[in-house]
């Protein structure tokens, strides 16, 4: 009875070491935008920095609001599918999931100016989901080695074998973004735009870790145990740019994001944990919710845009977004061991899409391309996050059809669900991910 109670106090204190998403973890999460917005939006990549005409690139570029030549509302809607394959000592397992959600709604409402100098004002609203962080995966395998053996030294536990460990994780919540801009053009070349931002974010993470192990002699010690962290907040920032028009055919664009400054409180349950000895529950334990609060800064973004109008045939568009992750800080607590991880493991990245569209009549087709390197430094070439897209559109009276597909290319990661053991190695991942989206635009 005393070895079980020793075990008992060395497993609550082997399971503090957190298998949850840790601060820097979160800090690059929380500062990452995915292409989410309108169909067309969607359909050429995100590369709308300096077309505008839409409301999804408002949040690029905020002077494409004054691009509008009516007001409009429009409403998306999306259809996520995500296969996780995780890979733990030689064993495989695909878990695939369908995620539906309300992408993307705003408006934007245009107003002639007899000023000769300053002819269009527009205003504009728009909601988006910036990152849906929904998912959840397992993994299993045995990696021959028994934690709970290590948890003496001058009296081994006699349960040195292991019969394998499972995981699971599952993951809830996403960043919405509440964009609310002005706009105006001047003469028949310029337009500036500027936004205020604001975000309500939430994510919760479920991690369950089982582990089985025996004697040699029949005898069975395993051990279940979850975490569960919940971090929620809300957060602002502001946009300005601009887009040139030196020729009709031509458009130069250029915006500025500064960074999104959130307030963050998280609930973390440390622990929940079933101990088995022999198929027999023996011991279970709860330790409780620890609350905290604290502050996060993202990094501020840079967006160069470059596009060619062939009159009304067609046009292609090129971004370049710049982001040094380097810049993410944490405070409000002690966090001088996060944020030195930031400068010392993150870098400057650019992100680069390209779209195209071309028109027949009332129809409209659409590709993409963006390609967005891995902020780490450390990262392999396999992190990439490399995509392609493409859609269509179906212009009648009063408003707008529109479709897209997003595919991403196979992407790599790492999940360590022991941290605080070197003898195990990491769950492997390969994540692929496509995106179904339709939205119906509406003249006002």
């Amino acid at each position: 009875m005393r070895k079980l109670y020793l075990i008992v106090m060395l497993c609550i204190t082997y399971i503090s070491s957190a298998q949850t998403l840790s601060y820097n973890d979160i800090g690059v999460l929380f500062s990452q935008e995915k292409i989410n917005g309108t169909a067309r939006y969607n359909a050429m990549s995100g590369a709308f920095g300096a077309l505008g005409g839409d409301l999804s690139s408002i949040e690029t570029n905020p002077a494409g609001a004054a691009v509008f030549l009516k007001s409009e509302f429009a409403i998306s809607l999306n259809i996520r599918n995500i296969q996780t394959t995780a890979n733990f000592y030689g064993n495989s397992e695909l878990t695939e999931n369908d995620y539906s959600n309300l992408s993307q709604a705003g408006g934007v409402f245009v107003f002639k100016n007899n000023n000769a100098n300053w002819s269009n004002v527009a205003l504009a609203f728009n909601y988006s989901t910036i990152n849906n962080f929904e998912n959840f995966w397992t993994a299993s395998g045995n990696s021959g080695f028994a934690p709970i053996s290590d948890f003496y030294d001058s009296d081994p536990v006699v349960y040195i074998n292991s019969d394998g460990q499972y995981f699971e994780n599952y993951i809830d919540g996403k960043n919405n973004k509440y964009s609310f801009t002005i706009a105006s053009q001047y003469n028949d070349n310029l337009y500036v735009g500027a936004s205020i931002n604001t975000y309500n974010i939430e994510h919760y993470q479920n991690v369950l870790i089982e582990e089985y192990n025996n004697d040699g002699n029949e005898n069975t010690f395993d051990v279940s145990q979850t975490q569960e962290l919940l971090t929620q907040g809300d957060g602002y920032s502001f946009n300005i740019g601009f887009i040139s028009k030196p020729t009709n055919n031509i458009r130069f664009g250029l915006a500025y994001q500064s960074p999104v400054w959130y307030t963050l409180s998280e609930d973390f349950s440390e622990y929940d944990v079933t101990i088995f000895e022999n198929d027999i529950n023996t011991f279970s334990e709860n330790s409780g919710v620890n609350a905290f609060d604290y502050k996060l800064r993202t990094p501020s973004k840079l967006t160069g845009s470059f596009a060619y109008i062939f009159d009304t045939q067609g046009l292609i568009s090129v971004d370049y977004i710049y982001k040094n992750y380097s810049n993410i800080k944490l405070s409000n607590a002690g966090f001088n061991s996060e944020n030195q991880a930031f400068n010392t493991d993150l870098e400057s990245v650019g992100e680069l899409r390209i779209g195209t569209e071309w028109r027949f009549d009332n129809i409209s087709i659409r590709g993409g391309y963006n390609i967005n390197k891995s902020p780490y430094k450390n990262a392999l070439e396999s992190d990439t996050f490399e995509g392609f897209s493409f859609g269509a559109g179906y212009k009648f009276r009063g408003g707008k059809l529109d479709f897209s597909y997003q595919k991403y290319s196979n992407t790599t990661a790492s999940y360590n669900f022991y941290p605080q053991y070197n003898q195990v190695n990491s769950t492997e991942l390969d994540i692929n991910t496509s995106r179904f989206t339709a939205t119906l635009v509406l003249n006002i």
